[in-house]
């Protein structure tokens, strides 16, 4: 199908993941021309340019394949709905983070190709080393253009958004900035000789978009006109709906709604598809649903899906349509039972192109409207699909399952408890091809998320944990991929963290090596910054690892640990052998450290093991023998390195600059004590007394030179007066010898930075030291060249040294590094003031367009002396930009943490220097200022001192709202806070707050935490953000506010007066086995974390004593048939067992906890007879709404079956045999017979209602569909769907028999 012939060639748009666009043409002159070209297009173009809207359909693309979108009208991403997507500030932020993560790539890889050539020889590598430095300054400067490009654009948008324009043609203007639609009256006006007539004279602002909607309609009606011509009529219908979002809830159906059916009975697989797409766009609410049903969409979709894949755009369209139904509330309830049935029958279809679409449609259908989806047999299509490996996200398909078998009238549709088993036959099924090996995978990803939830747990104990046994046995399988998948699956459901020698050890080598692993990976630690013990660690148990407690108790239970003995005996590899050691080594380590004493003792002797290595007449022994002294060499490095950890992190909480000092000089002792001779040896080695090109010098040498034998005063003397070793080095560093000044900023470069920072710290631990570098050039050099940038010094340059280029292209910025040791020197800090560099510094923090520098002072600065840095900071964070001054606030935050200093301390120390900015920061005007000041502060406030001195500031937080709750939540866990608060009358309204609906909200936000917890890998941890803020504690308890408030005597006063406490115990034992209201099952565990807050503080003791409320918590976690309400019954058990009294109450109740070796909760419960924690039923999957839904179904079938003439019945009853597989020969053979002889009913109306019911009442698969909806002619559905049939006692039957799978699904 042509377009009409155009005397211009068309404009198009961009490919979207909604529309069909055919491929870009060109203008005159050879450029393709862009959305920008709509506002200048003469009129007489329209017509061209409305085939090719942006995200249109164009029937001359029928030829290609159109991407599969998995979205539900445009949902996930896509582009079509914006109203000005090509120029949009947000794509272009878009487009410019891209490019700059592109660019960031490029210069990763320029650097490390940089640095593999520095380690050749110099001459060889010369030019290819000068072509690398020349890509890398471009990509720094790209980036730095870059970056300034987005800040500008950011900034733009936000001025935009602050003027929007007022008139209502100023907003018209807006809507119709990107592409100004015409009305459909000058589709006609295609002569070229009008162009120039119509070029100004029609302004499109004065549209009326009624106007538009009643000419593109009109134009609607025109018969016999190529289908590209009802395309870009449905185009355009998309765009004015786009731009006027209120347009469709003023549709006259009766005109619309002819229109579209018009549009929809077109022969053209295009035109029905832009059909599919204008309905999807009319939809407004559930009574448009309506609207559009009774235009006999069912019939329509249901004729679309069943086509074949040539058809895919039509299909797709049809797909999307049912999909919108989702998107609208009570939507799903609109979705017939037949259309249902096609989706399950699209899902079913193996080589269908939409089964992935399909799938996930009926996934979100399930979530809805549980019971149409069952009764359209969708479950075990949902259910095959998560084990065969076909569809790309498996482990997505099992949240509706969990969401059915939370509640016991939902859970009723499943059959019995088998919807997860084809997930776990893959571990044991024969491996027959290459596929096998997918579908593997996927099986992991399934069950390790059916691990990831208590549902999904609860979902595994049913038939006596048989899917559990079912991935121990697989343990016994010697198929490498087989025995591969497994061993990772247990590693992901434990949560193991692989050490870092584990790569090592599975490869082969030995673990002597430990003690330097260990060592390498302490010292990489140390550099992430200090921390600090706080109040809150014993308290700050995480869920996680309870939840991982009761995993490996049910993994141990199904005989975990002789599985893995067998597999460890009977591994195909080496490699795996050892792998599955160290797994044997950390299921041992773990149960000892997460189960109860009565678990972990058995566990820990491995009899069989040692019955094995004992047992000197088999040949067994040997290798029982060589796994015993695997897996004990395995515990002592695991053992050691945990310990050296926690030595470590000791040491570095009670002095981590005395610790570092003594690593390093342990480290290079052997050099310290260097004599003259060999360390003028090594000098001469380093080539800086042969030779002034530093390129030649070995830096490693000369870094060990330094932080070794320099130390020694005598050596230092002798590098600096006898020998010109430090000269020279200071000499490469002066800016004016354009050396380091002019290398490039490289990853490779960093090293002469970090040299000359340990040479100046090592020159001002001496006085002579610091004698000689304020004699030397370099402190005033520098200082001169900061200068240049200070507007007051009268020092100006052409090419100054820290120009923004520069500062990204060279090592210049290392400077300030440099000027940052000197600042955290008494020494320094005098040169610094000798040369003027001070009132510099004062200066550039005044700069208003010079951010970088800014930053790279600031950041480089040390702040421990209370001196001049410290009011530079404290001015950066209030006069420059807003950027700047988040900056700034997160500095603090290294000092935050520090412990307070108690001495007094002139000006004070640097924790309460840093408190005090930052609660001067809480009043910054803009809002993300205050929450990065809130969390850090929430951060420092762990330590009780610091705490102290926060509430001492007297922080003001009222105008910060919930953003300074968490804080205030803090001020309650000491007196003087609580007194603080109690002052402000902020105590009795939170408490209010949360008794009367905090509480329920709560449940939401621990439940977040956790399954964000629980779904992230451990082996891949998220990304740390930058400077160590927003540590999000996912998986812990989130802060509560009564638990905050049993921290006190005062608190606990006011909670026993208020009687909340009782109050909550009461709810818990009047609803404890509430199985139906949702409400009142959230309002049940909203109370469960309250009490089990309350109950976890030591001072919570007399509320648990004065209450039965344990009892009933032990009889929610073993008898509820909720299984959300028994797993946050699990938890809160955990929080009780935390305080002492908690413990002995539980045990009375028969739950035994864990404890460490000091007899300390750790907060992890198991009862004592483990089985009742699972005791729950297999769904029976004869619920009576099931049994009534096929009552219902079967007396519906058999009313369709009859008809008064007796072909007709004949036809019907061939087409139910076509649903046996047995009867489908024979029931193709009766329906081709007659078709043959034409019979008449096949051109009935009736007859075709009542085929499309018996299809609707089973499972059809689609070749079926198509060959029955084959059978009639083609005139049939466009007499029902424009309703032409007359006399209609029958139909009026059909039509009513038709609604009732609806009514009753």
């Amino acid at each position: 199908m042509t377009a009409t012939p155009r005397p211009k060639p068309p404009f198009t748009g961009t490919h979207s993941n909604d529309g069909l666009l055919p491929p870009s043409k060109s203008g005159k002159d050879g450029r393709s021309l862009s959305a920008a070209s709509f506002n200048t297009a003469k009129p007489a173009q329209f017509y061209a340019r409305s085939m090719n809207i942006p995200g249109s359909f164009a029937p001359d693309l029928k030829s290609f394949a159109s991407r599969l979108d998995l979205s539900r009208t445009e949902s996930y991403g896509a582009v079509d709905d914006l109203h000005d997507s090509a120029t949009s500030s947000e794509q272009r932020q878009a487009d410019y983070r891209d490019r700059i993560e592109k660019e960031m790539k490029i210069k990763v890889g320029t650097e490390n190709l940089l640095e593999a050539l520095n380690a050749k020889n110099a001459k060889q590598a010369r030019d290819q080393r000068k072509v690398v430095e020349l890509e890398l300054n471009t990509s720094n400067r790209k980036i730095a253009q870059l970056q300034l490009d987005l800040e500008a654009e950011i900034q733009r948008n936000k001025r935009e958004q602050q003027q929007q324009p007022a008139s209502p043609k100023g907003r018209l203007s807006q809507l119709f900035r990107s592409a100004p639609l015409r009305s459909p009256s000058h589709l006609g006006e295609q002569h070229a000789g009008e162009d120039d007539e119509e070029s100004g004279g029609h302004d499109m602002e004065v549209e009326s978009p009624t106007y538009i909607l009643a000419e593109i309609l009109q134009a609607l009606e025109a018969e016999g006109m190529p289908s590209d011509y009802y395309v870009g009529q449905a185009n355009d219908l998309v765009e004015l709906f786009k731009r006027h979002q209120t347009l469709k809830y003023d549709l006259a159906w009766s005109i619309f709604g002819l229109r579209m059916q018009m549009v929809m009975l077109s022969d053209s697989r295009e035109v029905v598809a832009a059909g599919y797409r204008v309905m999807r766009y009319a939809i407004t609410d559930r009574k448009s649903l309506q609207t559009i049903r009774a235009l006999q969409t069912d019939y329509l979709v249901i004729l679309s899906l069943v086509k074949e894949s040539k058809a895919r755009v039509e299909r797709e369209q049809a797909l999307k349509f049912i999909r919108a139904f989702l998107d609208v509330k009570g939507g799903e309830l609109e979705i017939h039972p037949a259309v249902a049935r096609i989706v399950v029958a699209v899902a079913d279809h193996q080589d269908d192109q939409l089964r992935g679409i399909a799938i996930l449609t009926l996934a979100e259908m399930l979530l809805r409207h549980p019971i149409l989806v069952a009764d359209a047999g969708g479950l075990s299509v949902l259910s095959e699909a998560m084990g065969n490996g076909i569809y790309f996200a498996p482990e997505t398909l099992i949240d509706p399952f969990l969401h059915l078998m939370d509640l016991p009238a939902r859970r009723g549709l499943l059959k019995s408890g088998f919807e997860f088993s084809p997930a776990f036959a893959s571990f044991t099924e024969p491996v027959l091809s290459h596929a096998h090996e997918d579908k593997l995978k996927a099986s992991t990803r399934v069950v390790a998320a059916l691990f990831r939830s208590w549902t999904g747990l609860m979902a595994l104990s049913f038939h006596d944990f048989l899917p559990v046994r079912s991935v121990v046995s697989a343990l016994y399988i010697s198929s490498l991929p087989v025995r591969t998948a497994v061993l990772d699956l247990l590693i992901s459901i434990l949560r193991i963290r692989s050490p870092s020698w584990s790569s090592s050890f599975i490869g082969g080598r030995r673990l002597t090596t430990y003690g330097r692993v260990t060592n390498l990976r302490i010292e990489q630690q140390d550099s992430q910054g200090t921390t600090k013990q706080t109040m809150d660690d014993t308290q700050k148990r995480s869920l996680v690892q309870h939840f991982t407690a009761v995993s490996l108790a049910v993994l141990l239970r199904q005989g975990l640990l002789k599985g893995l003995m067998h597999a460890e005996s009977d591994a195909p590899t080496q490699a795996l052998r050892r792998r599955t050691s160290l797994l044997v080594a950390e299921v041992l380590r773990m149960s000892s450290e997460l189960l109860p004493s009565a678990w972990s003792f058995g566990l820990q002797a491995l009899p069989s093991l040692f019955d094995a290595a004992i047992d000197f007449r088999s040949d067994d022994r040997f290798q029982a023998v060589a796994t015993v002294y695997q897996v004990d060499s395995i515990n002592r490095t695991l053992y050691r390195s945990v310990i050296a950890q926690d030595d470590h992190t000791r040491s570095r909480n009670t002095d981590d600059s005395a610790a570092a000092r003594a690593r390093a000089t342990s480290k290079t002792q052997g050099n310290a004590t260097m004599d003259e001779t060999q360390f003028r040896a090594k000098m001469i080695d380093t080539q800086i007394l042969n030779t002034v090109n530093y390129t030649k010098w070995d830096w490693p040498l000369i870094r060990e030179l330094i932080d070794g034998p320099m130390v020694n005063p005598k050596r230092l003397q002798e590098a600096m007066i006898t020998s010109k070793m430090v000269h020279r080095l200071l000499g490469f560093l002066r800016p004016f010898k354009y050396r380091f000044s002019d290398a490039p900023n490289t990853k490779a470069n960093q090293r002469y930075v970090r040299t000359a920072c340990a040479l100046l710290k090592l020159l001002l631990e001496t006085t002579e030291g610091a004698r000689y570098l304020e004699s030397n050039k370099l402190v005033p050099q520098i200082g001169e060249c900061l200068a240049q940038q200070d507007p007051m010094s009268g020092i100006t340059s052409k090419t100054p040294l820290f120009s923004l280029e520069r500062m990204s292209e060279t090592l210049v910025g290392g400077y300030f590094a440099m000027l940052g040791v000197m600042c955290s020197d008494a020494k320094g800090m005098q040169i610094l003031e000798r040369w003027k560099i001070i009132n510099i510094f004062y200066h550039i923090v005044e700069l208003k367009d010079r951010d970088d520098l800014i930053r790279a002072l600031i950041m480089e600065m040390d702040y421990t002396l209370d001196s001049h840095p410290r009011i530079i900071l404290s001015k950066a964070m209030i006069a420059t930009s807003k950027g700047m001054r988040i900056t700034a606030t997160k500095i603090l935050r290294k000092y935050a943490m520090l412990p307070i200093e108690h001495a007094s301390i002139i000006g004070g120390g640097a924790a309460e220097w840093a408190i005090k900015l930052l609660v001067s920061q809480l009043y910054d005007p803009e809002i993300e200022v205050c929450e990065v000041a809130i969390k850090i502060l929430e951060e420092a406030c762990n330590d009780i001192s610091s705490l102290e001195y926060v509430v001492k500031c007297r922080p003001a937080l009222d105008h910060l709202g919930e953003i300074g709750a968490p804080l205030l939540l803090r001020f309650l866990s000491t007196s003087v806070g609580y007194h603080y608060l109690d002052g402000l009358d902020y105590i009795t309204k939170e408490m209010d707050d949360w008794f009367l609906g905090r509480n329920d909200t709560y449940v939401t936000i621990v439940e977040a935490s956790l399954a964000r917890a629980l779904a992230e890998n451990p082996e891949k941890p998220a990304p740390a953000s930058e400077e160590g803020l927003d540590p999000q504690d996912f998986g812990c308890v989130p802060p509560h506010f009564y638990r905050e408030l049993t921290r006190t005597m005062e608190g606990c006063e006011l909670l026993k007066a208020k009687g909340h406490f009782e109050e909550f115990a009461a709810n818990i034992q009047d609803f404890a086995l509430e199985a139906e209201d949702p409400e009142t099952i959230l309002k049940v565990r909203g109370c469960l974390w309250a009490v089990g807050n309350v109950g976890s503080m030591e001072l919570g003791a007399p509320f648990l004593e004065a209450t039965d409320v344990v009892r009933w918590i032990v009889v929610i976690a073993e008898q509820s048939q909720v299984l959300t309400l028994r797993g946050t019954a699990f938890y809160v058990l955990g929080l009780i067992s935390r305080s002492l009294h908690g413990q002995e109450i539980l045990a009375e109740w028969g739950w035994d906890g864990t404890t460490n070796v000091m007899g300390e909760s750790l907060g992890y419960v198991l009862p004592l007879d483990f089985s009742k924690l699972f005791a729950l039923q297999p769904p029976s999957g004869d619920a009576s709404g099931k049994r009534d839904t096929a009552m219902m179904i079967h007396s519906r079938r058999g009313s369709l079956v009859t008809d008064a003439d007796a072909t007709n019945t004949a036809i019907l009853n061939s087409i139910v045999k076509l649903g046996n597989t047995v009867l489908t020969n024979k029931a193709l053979a009766e329906l081709n017979g007659y078709r043959a002889k034409k019979a008449p009913g096949l051109q009935k109306p009736a007859l075709f209602r009542k085929a499309m019911g018996l299809l609707a009442s089973h499972a059809y698969r689609i070749p079926q569909y198509r060959f029955v909806i084959d059978l009639f002619d083609k005139r049939v559905l466009g007499r029902i769907v424009l309703e032409e049939e007359e006399g209609g006692e029958d139909d009026s039957g059909d039509r009513s028999s038709d609604s009732g799978p609806e009514d009753g699904a």
